[in-house]
Parts: C-alpha cells; structure tokens; sequence
C-alpha cells in the first residue's frame, strides 16, 4: 500500500505545476547550446549532477531536522536556501510548486500536519520552496531519506525528459528509453549524498544556470518565461 501511494505521488499527472517550466532546457536548444541526442544526453547529466549538489543537501536537512522540526535551523535553511536562487523563473516556479504540493498533501494526508507546515511558511513571512516542502511532507508520513531522495531525483529527469519531447526534440518512444537508461546511474548520483547538509550545497553547471537566465528572453509557446 505504501508503495502504490509512493507511485501515485510521482505520476506526472500530480497537479504541481511542474509541467509549465522547462528549467532552461527549451532556450539550450533554442540557443544552439544542445545541437543532437548526444548534447541532450550531456545536458541531462549535467542537470541531475545539479540537483544532487544543490537540491539534494536541503532536502537531507530538512530531512534530518529533530522533532519539532518547525524551528529556528528551519528558518535558516529556508532563508540559505531562497538566497541561492538566482533564476527569478526559477525561483518563481519552485514557489508555486511548493505551494500546490502542500495544497495537495493537505488533501492527501489530513491529520498529518501539513496545515502547520503551510502556516508556519506563513507567519515566518519564507518562500515555500518546493525542495523543502517537499521534504518536510513526506517525512511527516513516514517515507525513508532515500525515498525521498530517490523520488525528487526520478521526478527533476521526468520533466526534462517530457520537455525534451512536448519541444519535439525528441519522440515519446526515444524519451523514455532515455529515461530508462538513466535510472541505472542514479546509484551512482546519490552515493554519499545521504550525509550531506545545506551547508555543503554546491552549484556546479554554469551553463545551466545561464540558460536558465536566458529562458526570459525567448517567446515560449509552450512554456511559461
């Protein structure tokens, strides 16, 4: 049973919002820095290496935060956190996704105590990261760190993969064989990560980054800029 809600958590048809934004893959291809299959390839690798340095190490500390875990280490996190986005598109869209993802655990999970997850963001005036949210949800219903891990990990390469094919770079079929193979790396990307904190995040692809920032300045048909 537990394993059938894990799935229905990470069905792309979860209403998170995730789907509106490519995260800087749609202007890589528009602006030549992903050219052939093999450039997407690179540039997925890439992504994930990002998120495992610098996702993966808040969610490890929200994670890992004693009972009760909606304290002052919270707020500090939160802050460091929201310091370090520097993509306003980026930022924007890990806002709304993590208010639909308490909206929707609240839904989901009633006596679990999302409410005060949701309002202590609130009263502490913080931006309510999705990564972090994230983390203080499921931990609230008893998913393991390297559930959660592995989820946020499977959920960061899904919406690239579906970006890749909604742009037309690449048929459905191909998108998830692609997909399929790179399930065999994320041992490899997670390895050591159970230990890392905040204060060891590190953002490693700077190109992302600025094609992340150059997503603002391309007309979008099917993403939001």
């Amino acid at each position: 049973m537990k394993f059938a809600r894990l799935l229905h958590l990470v069905d792309s048809s979860i209403p998170t919002g995730s789907f509106a934004y490519s995260y800087g893959l749609e202007s890589s291809i528009t602006f030549g820095l992903i050219k052939d299959r093999l450039g997407l390839r690179h540039y997925l690798y890439s992504y994930l290496q990002q998120v495992v340095g610098m996702e993966i190490p808040f969610l490890n500390s929200c994670f890992h935060l004693p009972a009760p875990d909606l304290n002052a280490d919270l707020r500090t996190i939160a802050e460091e956190y929201d310091a370090m986005m520097l993509v306003p598109t980026i930022r924007k869209a890990s806002v709304v996704q993590g208010k639909n993802w308490l909206k929707l655990l609240e839904s989901f999970y009633p006596a679990s105590g999302m409410q005060q997850v949701r309002r202590w963001f609130e009263e502490q005036d913080l931006p309510t990261h999705f990564v972090l949210v994230f983390a203080l949800c499921l931990k609230r219903v008893e998913f393991t760190l390297s559930d959660l891990q592995t989820m946020y990990l499977h959920m960061a390469l899904r919406d690239q993969v579906s970006a890749a094919i909604r742009l037309g770079f690449i048929g459905p079929m191909e998108g998830h064989k692609l997909q399929h193979n790179f399930y065999s790396i994320f041992e490899n990307l997670l390895q050591n990560q159970m230990s890392r904190e905040y204060t060891q995040a590190t953002r490693s692809a700077f190109m992302l980054d600025t094609a992340q920032v150059l997503q603002e300045d391309i007309y979008s048909k099917l993403f939001q800029n």
